[in-house]
């Protein structure tokens, strides 16, 4: 168990109230399922989430979970490393979820740290799919500089546009994230930078889930 990277069963295992009655008619759970869910992470690459800087985390209330970096970080202009301009993370998570529920990743909100010079630009993009299936299109926030500040970002899914995983199938689910630094027309000398951590305290990033039930077998 390398980095703390698989969450122990008292940190994955844990638990809700009751789910109360919903119309058979409705095909998607607005509480998550009464028994507990378990996160753990099978593998974790990337220049943005070196070995030991990922930990993945449950919400009591089985609505979401919390990936937390402590080393993503990306920058240009001065003197900055020319390969440092671009840092990517890719998450292979293997979700534990009750019997006869499914899920889905309804949103996802980052956040973090820039400091971008006039006429630098910096991004951060994400991508989300479950094993076997196509990867989706990469969403992607722009910000620009002169900029100093925290930064957050959310990616929504309408409903009806929702990608559950298969009822009945253990998916792995992956998330590719990367932030990128452009010193484009910057003063020379000048560093420009983003994280999605800081120095004070990890920067928490938050996928909201929602649920839905299987049919019957």
């Amino acid at each position: 168990m390398a980095g703390g990277l698989l969450m122990s069963g008292a940190l994955a295992a844990l638990l809700t109230t009751a789910l109360p009655a919903h119309p058979a008619t409705s095909p998607v759970v607005t509480n998550p399922p009464p028994d507990k869910i378990v996160i753990d992470v099978a593998t974790v690459n990337g220049s943005g989430c070196p070995q030991g800087t990922a930990a993945v985390a449950v919400s009591p209330d089985n609505t979401a979970f919390t990936v937390t970096y402590s080393d993503y970080l990306a920058q240009a202009g001065g003197n900055s490393d020319p390969t440092a301009f671009r840092k990517n993370c890719q998450l292979n998570l293997i979700v534990h979820v009750p019997q006869g529920f499914t899920y889905a990743i309804a949103s996802a909100d980052y956040r973090g740290f820039a400091s971008l010079q006039s006429g630098a630009t910096g991004t951060q993009r994400a991508s989300y799919y479950f094993q076997g299936s196509s990867n989706t299109a990469f969403k992607t926030h722009p910000f620009n500089g002169p900029y100093n500040d925290d930064w957050q970002a959310t990616d929504s899914t309408d409903v009806a546009q929702l990608v559950w995983a298969p009822c009945g199938e253990l998916r792995n689910f992956n998330i590719n994230t990367e932030i990128r630094v452009n010193a484009g027309t910057s003063a020379p000398g000048k560093v420009s930078f983003m994280t999605m951590d800081s120095t004070d305290g990890d920067i928490s990033t938050t996928y909201h889930m929602a649920w839905k039930e299987c049919p019957k077998s």
